[in-house]
């Protein structure tokens, strides 16, 4: 089977979609040519991720590791959301395709972007090299071997 029954559910039954009224934070990551986009939506209490949700456009391996990443960070601090890898994505779905690794990149990406957005937006001082321009590594898959 090419995926996972782990994906299969998070793509036909995804957790935490939809809009949020009044987030705290938004992050969107993506890129039209890829045909992946993912917009991240964060509430936070303190230093704390209360609830988050998640609008993806992109395939079901984009909508399943947006769905599990929500699930990931829900009720955790910032500083461990931010700890958040593809790689750990990839393992919570037992696995995805290798075509399909960049949409777990995606999820991470959206992840930190949403946290960057709720530090801008309240003056939270951040190590900006942490946070590169929102480049979306998927449209360069092509260029890049295997590994």
């Amino acid at each position: 089977m090419l995926y996972s029954e782990k994906v299969m559910d998070h793509f036909r039954h995804p957790r935490n979609i939809g809009e949020m009224e009044n987030p705290d934070a938004i992050g969107e990551v993506g890129n039209a040519k890829c045909g992946d986009i993912m917009r991240m939506y964060l509430k936070i209490d303190g230093d704390t991720i209360t609830d988050v949700k998640f609008m993806t456009f992109g395939c079901g391996s984009a909508i399943a590791t947006s769905s599990i990443a929500t699930e990931m960070i829900k009720g955790k601090k910032i500083k461990d959301a931010l700890q958040l890898t593809n790689q750990a994505v990839v393992e919570a779905l037992d696995g995805l395709p290798a075509h399909k690794l960049h949409c777990s990149v995606l999820a991470e990406e959206a992840v930190k972007a949403a946290i960057k957005d709720y530090y801008d937006r309240n003056g939270i001082d951040y190590d900006k090299s942490l946070y590169a321009p929102g480049t979306c590594v998927c449209c360069h898959t092509a260029d890049k071997k295997d590994d």
